[in-house]
């Protein structure tokens, strides 16, 4: 294999690659946008007023939320309008 075919391959390599990690962060951010039920909403807001910003500790007592998750949604329901 010559220098030129090498470095083709190796463009296509990183641009599959590219491609499959923006792919990865695109549905990432999608997950955070997960609607949560109005139980979820509540325990949340109590414990926001309880904890504050501490969205690992909110997320620990809501199975399957996770930190991020959490403030995104409280991000979202709480921006200026």
């Amino acid at each position: 294999m010559d220098s030129s075919s090498s470095s083709s391959s190796s463009r296509d390599k990183k641009s599959k690659d590219n491609d499959r990690h923006e792919a990865k962060e695109a549905n990432s951010t999608a997950q955070n946008f997960v609607d949560f039920t109005e139980a979820e909403e509540d325990l949340v807001s109590r414990m926001h007023r309880l904890v504050g910003n501490r969205w690992e500790l909110i997320a620990g007592r809501i199975p399957g939320r996770t930190a991020e998750e959490v403030e995104m949604f409280w991000s979202k329901k709480h921006q200026e309008k």
